[in-house]
């Protein structure tokens, strides 16, 4: 029998770069949330990926960019420490933001300004990693060229691999390169787990994750979801409580929607997934509340695994 091997991965990048959706494309099963939105990973996710005989443990972090408040500093804080002690750093850099810069505004510019920040940071701390350029099905291969010998001359590169995390493309390429350097040493976690943070928290981040879709620029980053009750039943189903906290009463009336139409849309979403992730019956009950200062409440940042004081 071949010698375990396990390997920390840390997973950096820009917002909406796209590493929630490649954790989950190594893992083969959803353990992170993942929109069009920026900032949906929060805190750290640590995603369990199996290439036998080697356990990849990914953790999956809150995108990097310039910090403006407590919860943005306090993400950005624990994107950079999942750095100590892994094994392997992985930066992931939006492709398609990249192409043609000089006509990129808004939200691509930032992408592009947030990836040279994460370069230059990691050039200062002198630490190797692999730059791996997602999106590339949706660039014409010269500008993939031209751009990835630009970001190979700023970084601190060792390899790089070009995907599409989406659809799948190239991940095996990675999830092989990360196997064959990963050092000798026993597995951290039983083989067929995929994620190491508990299942309600997984249940919260599904329903916040849906809420995100659901309700797009009306409430941006304004919400939290917390699991309230996890009730098992006899049947082999689940009966499971959530709070959605807002931070205003007009923001409530947006979540519920008329009629209670968007909360009721909201709460279809998840409970499919919900089933889907868990394979069971899921009975999910949803509940939206107003707490103004939701984002400043030491007690938030403890459960979301967060530096309150960053």
């Amino acid at each position: 029998m071949a010698e375990q091997r396990c390997a920390v991965v840390a997973v950096l990048g820009a917002p909406n770069a796209g590493k929630s959706t490649l954790v989950n494309a190594l893992v083969g099963a959803k353990v992170a949330a993942v929109t069009q939105k920026v900032q949906t990973t929060r805190a750290l996710v640590r995603g369990i990926a199996m290439r036998e005989p080697v356990q990849l443990i990914l953790i999956d972090t809150p995108g990097v960019f310039a910090p403006k408040r407590r919860l943005d500093r306090a993400m950005v804080a624990a994107a950079w420490s999942a750095l100590e002690g892994a094994d392997a750093i992985l930066h992931v850099v939006d492709a398609a933001a990249h192409a043609d810069t000089e006509r990129k505004s808004g939200a691509d510019a930032h992408a592009v300004a947030d990836a040279a920040r994460i370069s230059e940071k990691l050039n200062q701390l002198e630490l190797p990693s692999i730059l791996v350029l997602n999106k590339v099905d949706a660039i014409a291969r010269p500008a993939l060229l031209e751009m990835t010998t630009k970001l190979v001359g700023e970084g601190l590169y060792t390899d790089v691999f070009m995907l599409a995390a989406k659809n799948g493309d190239g991940v095996e390429d990675l999830a092989r390169t990360l196997s064959e350097r990963a050092p000798e040493g026993p597995w951290l976690f039983p083989e067929d787990q995929t994620m190491d943070a508990p299942i309600r928290v997984l249940a919260a981040e599904i329903t916040r994750e849906k809420a995100m879709l659901r309700l797009h620029d009306e409430i941006p980053y304004d919400l939290v979801v917390e699991t309230d009750a996890w009730e098992e039943r006899k049947d082999g189903s689940v009966k499971i409580d959530q709070t959605v906290y807002v931070a205003r009463d007009s923001q409530r009336k947006i979540a519920i929607g008329a009629k209670g139409a968007s909360i009721k849309t909201i709460g279809e979403m998840a409970r499919k997934e919900m089933e889907s992730v868990f394979d069971r019956r899921v009975h999910l009950f949803l509940h939206v509340k107003v707490s103004e200062n939701w984002s400043e409440e030491r007690a938030l940042y403890q459960r979301l695994g967060l530096d309150f004081e960053a």
